[in-house]
């Protein structure tokens, strides 16, 4: 089978590039004009196959984790991408959350990686969930739990640190982990379930906060219509979604465009669902249209290659 570091990586880049055109679009707007293959231009006048901050992250954790784990390159890593555009399409910024951008801010200032994220509610952006999955295949073949979720909490918090974030970050890299390992969709969604809201009793977290994911955790997300699943900028809606949009499709291209046409902020929501939906179907399902447009594709190919022999993800 096709190596599941590339599947994913390359999932969550093609999902974001295919996003960017239409980021802030309504869903009436792509109702009417759907998105089904790469565009060029539009939001951000970027020429076609370019990705945004989702996979610039992802890319420079990825990067940092060819190396091993360590918590200020990581920050670091973040610094030289806003300084001076590290693992951009095209070698500068276009685009940046208000709460990663702040955080960055404190991190060239000199705070540590472990203090620099916003602890506040109303920094719940999906910022540190859209550059989150790397972490999937570094513990892979972690048994504890707490260790999972302390790196995932470390990692997260850089940027964002309050717990709607971290948690949602969890319950993503747990439930990459299980399609990493093989397990099937329903097996996947099953475990996290257990394991997140077992975990959650165990820590004594905030009851809630906690029930704030009753829909993903408790319920089948899966079940809902498509009119109550947002599209946003907001953590929880961003897993929501892209939970929703991989269980009810059949194939990665389903996946993303089903993410990409539910509006709003499109490119992170395909570049989260992609990260699943590629580890999942494999790279061989991906378009090879879409991995042809996209920018810099050699380079990406490269890092997975890397990060793949690091952590003995050929399977």
């Amino acid at each position: 089978m096709e190596n599941k570091v590339k599947a994913g990586i390359m999932g969550v880049c093609i999902g974001d590039a295919l996003g960017v055109p239409v980021e802030f679009k309504d869903r009436d707007y792509l109702k009417k004009f759907p998105v089904t293959e790469m565009q060029e231009f539009g939001s951000h006048s970027q020429p076609k196959g370019t990705w945004s901050d989702d996979s610039s992250l992802t890319l420079c954790l990825a990067e940092v984790l060819t190396k091993g784990y360590n918590l200020e390159k990581i920050g670091q890593s973040f610094v030289k991408w806003v300084r001076y555009g590290h693992w951009t399409a095209h070698g500068r910024l276009f685009d940046i959350g208000v709460t990663t951008r702040e955080a960055i801010t404190r991190l060239i200032k000199g705070e540590s990686a472990r203090f620099s994220g916003s602890i506040f509610e109303e920094d719940n952006g999906n910022g540190s969930l859209m550059r989150i999955l790397p972490l999937a295949f570094y513990l892979k073949d972690e048994e504890n739990i707490e260790k999972i979720y302390q790196t995932v909490k470390e990692v997260s918090t850089i940027t964002h640190g309050h717990f709607r974030s971290v948690f949602s970050c969890f319950i993503y890299v747990i439930f990459a982990i299980q399609l990493i390992k093989g397990k099937n969709k329903t097996e996947a969604y099953t475990h996290i379930q257990k394991v997140a809201l077992e975990y959650s009793e165990k820590q004594w977290f905030s009851l809630n906060e906690v029930e704030l994911f009753h829909r993903v955790l408790k319920n089948d997300i899966s079940g809902y219509p498509e009119d109550e699943i947002r599209g946003s900028g907001y953590v929880l809606h961003s897993l929501e979604a892209s939970l929703w949009c991989f269980l009810n499709s059949e194939s990665y291209s389903e996946a993303v465009l089903k993410a990409v046409n539910l509006g709003e902020d499109t490119d992170t929501t395909a570049a989260i669902t992609g990260g699943l939906a590629g580890i999942y179907y494999g790279f061989e399902n991906i378009p090879q249209q879409w991995v042809d447009e996209l920018v810099r594709k050699d380079d990406i190919e490269k890092l997975c290659e890397k990060l793949s022999n690091k952590y003995s993800i050929n399977q």
